[in-house]
Order: C-alpha cells, then structure tokens, then sequence
C-alpha cells in the first residue's frame, strides 16, 4: 500500500511501473486494500480538473487494466469491481471503454455466477454507449450469455430502444417528407408576400443582365435529418458502421435460436420475436443502400446479416442442428479457447520468472567504474567464477558465440594489430581490445583513442601504455548506450617510434540492436493502438528459398528476437496463406511491432509478401529491417 502512494506521482512512466510492481505483490489478504485504492484514483480521472490535465486518458486505461488483473486473478473481489467499471462503457474515451468491455467479457465467462446480474447491468448501459466496438462486445456478451426467455426478451426490447423506430428507411423517409412539406408551405408563404414586387431584370455595373439561380434545399434538408438526434446504436448504424449492424444480426440470430429452445415458450411468441428480428435485419440492409446512410453498406456485411436472414427464413430450422451449432455454440468455444490460451501463456511466463536465479537482498553490489584498475582483472574472474557456480551465465556464452563477438580493428599487416571482443553487459558496452606489436621498434605512448556516433558514449578511455617488440597488450573501454539508435564506435590507435608519431585508423564497430531487443507480449487491443499511434513504418518484401509459410515465421522470429502474438490455433493447419503479428520491446522501453503477411505462390511453391516494421523511433525500424533483409538470405534451420 505504501508503494502505491507513486499512483500521486504526475509522470505516466512512473506510475505505469508503480502498477507493475504493485500488481505482482498482490496477495488474497490485501487484494481488497488495492483495489479499493485503484477505485478511489479511478473515480479522481473523472473530476472536472483530473480531465484538463495531459495524461489522464492514459492514466485511467492503465488503472482499469490493472483493475482487470487483480479481478480475474482473485474471483472474492470481481463482484465488486465490474459494476464499478461499467459506468465508464459511455467513456468518450474510446480505449477505456473497450478495456471495460473486454474486462466484462472475461469475467461473464469465467464466474457464471455473476452472469445474470452483469448481463442485466450491461443492458442498462446500452443508452449511454458512443463507441461502435464497445457496442459489438456488448451485443456479443448479450448474444451468449442470455439464456432464459425473460432476459432474451429485455435483450430485444433494449435493443428496440437504442436503435429507435423500425423500419429504419420509412421513418427516416417520413422525417424528410415532413421536412420538405413545412418548407413547402414556407415557400408558399413567402411567395405571396412577394407577388407586390417588381420582376424587371436588373442590370449589373458591367452591362449584363443579373441572373438568379434557386438552388433546391433538399440537400440541406436531408442534411438536417442525418444531423438529427438519434438513439446510439441508429445514429452508428446512419453513420456507416455497418459492421456493428452484423454483429447486431447475429446477436439477434442467437437469441432468436436460444429463445426457442426456452421452457414455457409457445410457437406463436418464438415466430413473432423471429419476425420481427428478421424485419430489423432488412431494415439494416434497406437503409444501407439508401441516401440516408453516410457510406453505402458493404458487401461483406450485408452478406453476413443476409445469411442470419437466410438462416432464420429456413423452414427446417429446426432440424439443422449444424446450424445451431454454429450460432449457439462454436462462437462461444472459440472465446472459452482463446481465454484458455491466455491463461496459459500467463502460467508459462511465471513459470519462468520464477526459475530465474533471484539476487539475495544482503548480496554486494559492484559498481565497476568505482573500482580501482588494478583489481578489474580479479573482478572480473570473481564474478565468473560466481556466474558459473549459480548457473546465471550468459546465455550463448559458448566459445563460438564468444567469437562471433570478436571485431579485427586492423590489417594482419599494418604495424600493430588489434582486435576486440565486445561484451554486452545491460547498457553497457564493454571492449576488451588486444593490442599486438608486429614490429622490431618499441612503441612509445601507444594509446586508443574511440569515438562514437548516435547515441553512445564513452564513459571510460584508455591510458597510454608502451609496447616492446613483438609483444602484446589488452586494453578495456566502456560505453554507455542509452537507446537503440544505430550505433557506432570508431577511432584509431598513435604511438611513438623515434622522434616521429604514426597512427592507424581502426575499423568501424557497429552496434547490433539484437543486444537490446528482447521479446515481449501484449493484448491485441495494445497491439492495434500501438500500431495506430507509430508513426515510422518499414515495409520489406519478402524473398527467400524457404518454402513452408510456418518455417519461414519461426525463422524471422529468431533473427529479430521477437515474439508471436496470433494464437496457436489461429496459426495451426495447413493453408498457402499466413498473417501474424509480433512484438518486441528493447532494454530502454522502447515498442517494436512487426505484421507478416505472405503467401504460397501455387505451382512454384515459392513465398512471396512482406513484413511491415513499425516504432516510435525511426532506428529500430530500419534496423530490424536491415536484419530482416539479412536474415532471408540464410538458410533457416529445418522445423
């Protein structure tokens, strides 16, 4: 609780890590204690002041998803909290409201005990929702979690209420008649009032004759019914979202099949709740097609509400089972999957963190640039012989991973050689350079001078040393990186020999962004307003002699260190076409998302599409690019 007084800290950073920490240290005993804590600071985002200050959107999307955590992870206290955070589904702020729905889909499948009481919440709130996804969710919940005839019939009478009058053509028709008949008798009115007056041509200042043109109001007219006050989900629907009326569709195709199959139901109430379902699907087709609407209805949703139209037009409905199936059942076992999948990916993860060797709280710190030069050599070999006792050694610490790090900095025949072996340590870049004297003469105040581009620095430069013939020397530099901006360290080595000074320039070391990039999960709701919000996009093609699209996924994922979001099942089977998203986060914070979409060419077998990159920072992008470009020329190891 203590921890959580940060929550009064102004910096989003601060508190989005607060949160993190927090939520990992909650327990069945304070559970209650924090949440009514993350309640209070909720209800402070929505004073009038609280709404004013830069931040606040963003401060209470992060509460109520923390909120979520806690309330699916400890059942004793959703009760409580999904009630609370219902009243923000009419949120303006589009996030918080679909983080709320996605919330209240959770917990309706996970406690059927709360079903009924947060159904019946739900509906209440359908006169206040604005946001066209918030509606979807809740017509879905709706839609599968109603079962009795008397919720389904409140279901139907809610959505007779947000979605006004019905057919929706005729009475937008009637308002624009009406209209048109009042300015009609205006017209007429002031027609009369007119007659007295003179109808000479009237003649310009440049000699010809002043025209006047009527202009029909009939546009403005109809503009006027468009703008009009609407229920919610009619205004959506006038709008163009098209998409939320065959969500509609379905929910009511549902219902229809679920109100059915109810106890105590006659045949001639399930025909008249499935007519008038079926008169709302037309009605949501007609209008689409019409000039009321302000984009035409697509076709895969006038589709999709003519197949629900089909479906309950069937005679035999009755009989096809597999229908049923569908509509009452598979959509809901997919949901109860997914949440599954979740779940354990969630297991996983703490699986592993708990596995990681923990640091005792009375361990020492080292602080390397504290110590003195002399002892660098001992701490080093102390804190690897330490690294190799508790098995926390870097992982690929083999020899060859080890030189693979080794960078040649000269020629095999300029007078000195040099090569380094760079050694990733968190931010820190550390050079263990060997110096080699390939000459006959003593070498007198030899020094390495690095420098850098982007952003790096160094933090610690080497001493002058003197090299006798044909003898070596190992020399240490840090850099500090502080992003993951390419990077670069240059420099040259001097030296004395005589009365003369000589010098060689080094080769470039690049910076491998892999170092810093590791990989990270988010929702899909994170994924999508993250990638919304990016603005540095990087679109490679793909070209490559690998031909099995899952290969080819799994390949790119190693190279860029990056985690697959789409679901296994979403990926599973055999088809010539595959899209997935994938994200990773660096050591600074910093996002990278990644969408691969390609394709089996048939006959050739050969792949073909292209991965789109996008960040914050224009360095990663085209940096995981470059290592994606790079990454196709190899031969991916087998599945």
């Amino acid at each position: 609780m203590d921890l959580l007084r940060v929550l009064q800290s102004p910096d989003l950073d601060v508190r989005r890590k607060c949160l993190g920490i927090a939520l990992g240290m909650v327990t069945s005993r304070n559970v209650e204690e924090v949440v009514g804590l993350l309640k209070k600071a909720l209800a402070r985002t929505t004073e009038a002041e609280a709404e004013k200050t830069p931040g606040t959107t963003e401060y209470r999307q992060l509460l109520i998803q923390s909120i979520h955590v806690c309330a699916i992870k400890f059942s004793e206290v959703a009760a409580s909290v999904v009630h609370a955070l219902m009243e923000f589904l009419g949120d303006t702020n589009n996030p918080a409201a679909v983080d709320v729905v996605a919330f209240v889909r959770e917990v309706v499948e996970k406690f059927p005990n709360l079903r009924g009481a947060i159904t019946s919440r739900l509906l209440e709130t359908f006169g206040e929702i604005k946001s066209g996804k918030v509606f979807r969710g809740g017509l879905w919940i709706v839609g599968e979690y109603c079962s009795d005839a008397p919720e389904i019939e409140g279901v139907f009478e809610k959505i007779r209420e947000v979605l006004g009058e019905i057919p929706i053509l005729a009475a937008e028709q009637r308002l624009l008649d009406a209209a048109t008949a009042a300015a009609a008798e205006d017209g007429a009115d002031k027609d009369k009032k007119e007659t007295t007056k003179s109808s000479a041509p009237r003649v310009l200042a440049d000699g010809t004759y002043a025209t006047e043109t009527a202009y029909s109001n009939n546009g403005a007219r109809l503009e006027a019914v468009k703008n009009a006050n609407k229920p919610p989900l009619r205004a959506l629907i006038l709008g163009g979202d098209f998409y939320t009326g065959s969500v509609l569709a379905a929910t009511l195709t549902k219902l229809v099949l679920r109100y059915g199959e109810a106890e105590g139901v006659d045949a001639k109430r399930a025909n008249s709740l499935r007519a008038e379902a079926m008169l709302i699907m037309t009605s949501l087709i007609r209008v689409g097609q019409s000039q009321f609407v302000t984009v035409p209805i697509d076709e895969d949703s006038q589709e999709r509400i003519m197949n629900c139209v089909q479906t309950l037009a069937s005679a035999e409905l009755a009989k096809n089972t597999r229908v049923r199936e569908m509509f009452l059942k598979d959509t809901k076992a997919a949901y109860a999957k997914m949440v599954a999948h979740e779940e354990k990916k969630t297991a996983e993860k703490k699986a592993r963190d708990t596995k990681k060797s923990a640091i005792q709280a009375d361990d020492l710190i080292t602080f390397r640039q504290f110590t003195k030069k002399a002892t660098n050599e001992g701490l080093d070999d102390y804190e690897l012989e330490v690294s190799r006792a508790t098995g926390a050694a870097e992982v690929g610490s083999s020899v060859i991973s080890n030189l693979s790090r080794v960078v040649q900095l000269t020629g095999f025949s300029d007078p000195v050689y040099a090569e380094a072996y760079v050694k990733i340590q968190g931010f820190d870049i550390l050079l263990d350079v060997l110096i080699v004297n390939q000459t006959t003469d003593t070498l007198q105040n030899l020094v390495i001078e690095f420098a850098t581009l982007g952003d790096v620095k160094l933090v610690e430069r080497p001493t002058t040393h003197t090299l006798a013939p044909h003898s070596f020397h190992s020399v240490k530099a840090t850099i500090k990186v502080s992003s993951t901006e390419t990077g670069v360290i240059f420099g040259n080595i001097i030296w004395e020999a005589g009365t003369s000074e000589t010098c060689v320039v080094l080769n470039d070391i690049h910076i491998d962004i892999m170092d810093y990039i590791k990989p990270a999960y988010c929702n899909e709701a994170q994924f999508r307003s993250m990638w919304t919000e990016f603005e540095w996009e990087n679109r490679v093609n793909v070209n490559t002699t690998i031909t099995d699209l899952r290969t080819y996924l799994n390949h790119i994922m190693k190279s860029t260190n990056m985690s697959c979001l789409t679901p296994e099942a979403a990926l599973s089977g055999d088809c010539d076409f595959l899209s997935a998203n994938m994200y990773a986060r660096s050591l600074f914070g910093e996002d990278a998302l990644a969408n691969l979409s390609i394709e089996k060419i048939e006959g050739t077998g050969n792949i073909q599409g292209h991965v789109r990159i996008r960040s914050k920072t224009q360095g990663i992008a085209l940096s995981l690019g470059d290592k994606i470009t790079l990454a196709q020329k190899e031969v991916a190891p087998l599945a």
